[in-house]
């Protein structure tokens, strides 16, 4: 019978949970994503940790609150100490590989502390969040006057596309990421101007296959138990995909933006100035969009193929048969809704991830092809994974909720009440727009079925939506005087999350129960007044005992 041993935990980048047709968007078709949700299941209600890619990954990689393990914007470093997905599964006996993105800063002040060097096994680890690298490329090759955003980004890839003859000092963008025109003149994609253009490389040569080709050569070099992280650049920008995609779609296939002039004209102080960021004016035009969104789509598309592609060829070899699938994002694409582009902000176009597990084993035969509403958050998957390797849960580190009971149909929800994400702003130019000072510049989104309560640090009201009534998220009700039980209550969930004893992580609760009573058998007596009132075998070492007087021991 089949049983899963492995994992291939599958990431996008910025994929939109809405711009999937599984999901219901009514012009991109992805057949076999769909697939997968076909025999697995699709969660509708699943969160991110952080809207932006750092650290919301740091939280699915750790099974923990931004909160919690501080790394709360990109480039800010995951601590040392900070236990990983690759720690809890290798305990659990199975290895944990990297085939892509991880958008992780290394902790090196920490690591040298500590004597830790990177080219060792644990310090390899480490520096990559936990993972032994397969092959690391976080994609972005970006270059400025003061040098390279990522020295090391998309590193490989290029010498790659070099080797297939590709002549630039950096294909990554004059090929991979840029259009050409007819002078030969290169069309960079980071102007949004150039999305409509096809990108100048053979598609079989892009990211998205390429990082298929290397997860297919993982799989096919590594026998198991293993989980192996296949973690895809797209459809993160730039906005740029080759042909056939980039003419698939046009402006006739982007749907209505979600937005009213009433909610810019009253718009929330934070808010405002995240609508009035150059990104935020830059999607607020309706050509940004309508050159933008095609190429999105068009990359999603492209990653849908690669997904048909991945799936036969482990159906070919059995791996079908053994690993679970779980196809996922770490945030979505505000894409012009709610007059903001990116996915900095709490709306569930950035918030709400695609989430679709499949379990080869026969205990989730009950739920395949089903959906399931429960709140969800990126945290559960690291339980639910070192359940599958058969691992014990650290319920003092771990902070999720394994998803196995809902796959395999002895569940319909996860036991918390609300979902949680953060969002750090203190290092963005938005945070000396607003005077803010590092304390202040920080956001909590609270949200359950029916109400997104946020939270906004320097003495702003809050931001309130009504899930049900407005789904669109476009009536702020944080104002309304009939809305403040509501209020009272959402926030009220925040502090018993925020009162949380996230940062006790070296003691389990059992250790912590058993410390308790441990005390009484070591000799420990606080408060006996009398050797009868306690036990007598407790004070066994304290009776019948016999001593000189002191003054004996002293000399004339």
């Amino acid at each position: 019978m089949a049983k899963a041993k492995n994992i291939l935990f599958i990431m996008f980048d910025q994929l939109r949970w809405d711009y999937l047709s599984c999901y219901g968007h009514p012009h991109l078709h992805t057949p076999n994503i769909d697939r997968l949700a076909a025999c697995g299941v699709r969660f509708d209600r699943a969160y991110i940790q952080s809207p932006i890619c750092g650290s919301s990954r740091m939280s699915t990689y750790t099974g923990r609150y931004v909160h919690s393990h501080g790394a709360s914007w990109n480039n800010i470093p995951l601590k040392v100490g900070e236990i990983t997905l690759g720690d809890h599964l290798r305990k659990a006996g199975m290895d944990c590989w990297l085939v892509g993105k991880t958008h992780m800063a290394a902790d090196a002040e920490g690591m040298a502390r500590l004597g830790l060097e990177p080219d060792s096994v644990i310090g390899a680890r480490v520096a990559e969040c936990g993972f032994d690298v397969f092959e690391r490329d976080d994609g972005l090759r970006a270059e400025g006057p003061d040098g390279f955003y990522d020295p090391d980004g998309a590193k490989k890839y290029n010498h790659y596309l070099a080797d297939k003859g590709y002549e630039s000092d950096n294909p990554w963008h004059d090929f991979a990421n840029s259009g050409l025109d007819a002078d030969g003149n290169v069309l960079s994609g980071w102007f949004l101007k150039n999305s409509s253009e096809p990108a100048n490389i053979a598609e079989e040569d892009s990211e998205t296959p390429y990082l298929t080709t290397r997860g297919i050569e993982f799989m096919d070099s590594h026998d198991g138990p293993w989980c192996c992280h296949l973690s895809y650049i797209k459809p993160h920008w730039p906005y740029i995909v080759p042909e056939p995609y980039a003419s698939m779609y046009g402006p006739e296939h982007v749907v209505p933006v979600v937005r009213s002039e009433a909610e810019r004209k009253n718009a929330h102080p934070v808010l405002k100035a995240f609508m009035d960021t150059k990104v935020g004016q830059a999607f607020s035009r309706e050509d940004v969009r309508e050159a933008v969104i095609p190429a999105y789509m068009g990359l999603i598309k492209q990653a849908d193929d690669q997904m048909g592609r991945l799936f036969d060829w482990m159906e070919k070899t059995g791996r079908m048969d053994d690993t679970m699938i779980v196809l996922t994002s770490d945030h979505g694409d505000f894409l012009g809704d709610h007059w903001m582009g990116e996915k900095t902000f709490f709306h569930d176009a950035s918030t709400k991830m695609p989430l679709i597990i499949y379990d080869p084993s026969p205990e989730a035969d009950v739920t395949r092809g089903t959906t399931c509403d429960a709140l969800v958050e990126s945290i559960d998957l690291a339980p639910t994974f070192l359940e599958l390797a058969g691992g014990e849960k650290a319920g003092h580190i771990l902070e999720g909720h394994s998803l196995l009971p809902i796959l395999h149909g002895q569940s319909d929800k996860t036991p918390r009440q609300v979902a949680i994400c953060e969002y750090d702003y203190s290092a963005s130019p938005i945070a000396q727009r607003l005077n803010l000072s590092v304390r202040d510049a920080v956001m909590f989104m609270v949200a359950n079925e029916k109400w997104k309560l946020i939270h906004c640090e320097g003495g702003y009201r809050p931001i309130l939506f009504d899930l049900e009534n407005d789904p669109d998220e476009l009536v702020d009700l944080g104002d309304s005087a009939d809305h403040s039980v509501v209020i009272a209550q959402m926030y009220d969930h925040l502090f018993a999350w925020a009162r949380r004893p996230s940062q006790r992580t070296t003691r389990s609760e059992q250790q912590l129960i058993d410390m308790r009573t441990r005390s009484g058998g070591t000799g420990i007596m606080i408060g006996i007044y009398d050797e009868n009132d306690t036990p007598l075998e407790l004070t066994v070492k304290y009776r019948n005992r016999k001593a000189k007087p002191y003054t004996s021991y002293l000399k004339d």
